[in-house]
């Protein structure tokens, strides 16, 4: 159940450090395949972004079917006894949707680093081209739903005033002036903030030291279920992430507009 998982930890790239040498941690790197390559925190594993989505049309944002989910958590030698940390070279978005993705099977010990790459090397910290060894896994999973808002469950939440929509678009994808569906706009009582809007670039990246307060001006509340979603369920990873470990009843909609723009019956607003 949500309320009994525990939300990722919050790693600075100072606490990271001993990390790297601890028997029971797997450090998982979310960048694109060439960063990877060109460089990475030392014995770190590597899962290319795409291969946690579903990858297919109108939703290509939806969870991975179990058994694909399973080939690729066993490639990098996953286990559940392991202390998961994750990072990305963009501030959150691809580390943030595997951070959701390790709830929706029930993973206990994880932890994001604030920051991820980017803070990694603005502090002055050393990569490597080096590849890890590591035995493979066989993994067994088992999806909890309670961590996902479906299109139905997005629908009846809309009369819902202890339900809040956290659209993680930019500005101009919320006023729909900008889509990447058959349709343009926003989920009617949708709030929005960039998930850009969540980062310090003067910090590496790492998340606002005001966010909670930006959040409740907004009136995205922690009294309030929330439901986070943006295109495809990428960069609502990071919001859905940072509102785990700011104590938010969250729930990911993986559909996200690929979906609700695309059907053609979702009330829409603009």
């Amino acid at each position: 159940m949500l309320a009994d998982l525990p939300p990722p930890d919050v790693i600075e790239t100072g606490e990271l450090v001993p990390l790297l040498s601890a028997p029971d941690v797997i450090l998982l790197d979310v960048c694109s395949d060439d960063n990877y390559a060109r460089g990475h925190v030392p014995g770190a594993r590597h899962i290319t972004p795409a291969s946690l989505t579903l990858g297919q049309p109108p939703a290509p944002g939806k969870l991975p079917h179990p058994n694909a989910l399973s080939d690729v958590l066993g490639s990098v030698g996953y286990r559940p006894d392991k202390y998961i940390v994750v990072y990305d070279d963009e501030g959150g978005g691809w580390a943030g949707r595997l951070l959701w993705i390790l709830d929706v099977i029930g993973h206990e010990r994880k932890g994001l680093v604030n920051g991820g790459l980017i803070a990694w090397l603005a502090d002055g910290r050393g990569v490597t081209t080096d590849m890890p060894t590591f035995d493979q896994t066989r993994v067994n999973i088992e999806i909890d739903a309670s961590f996902t808002a479906s299109l139905a469950d997005v629908r009846a939440s809309l009369d819902r005033p202890d339900v809040i929509v956290w659209d993680a678009r930019s500005a101009e994808e919320h006023r729909g002036l900008r889509s990447g569906s058959r349709r343009a706009g926003r989920i009617p009582g949708a709030i929005n903030l960039d998930w850009l809007a969540t980062m310090d670039p003067a910090n590496g990246h790492r998340t606002r030291k005001d966010l909670q307060d930006i959040l409740d001006a907004l009136g995205i509340t922690r009294d309030k279920r929330v439901i986070t979603h943006c295109q495809t369920h990428h960069r609502s990873g990071l919001t859905y992430a940072l509102g785990r470990q700011l104590g938010y009843d969250i729930q990911a909609y993986d559909g996200s507009w690929s979906e609700w723009g695309n059907e053609p019956d979702t009330p829409i607003e603009s």
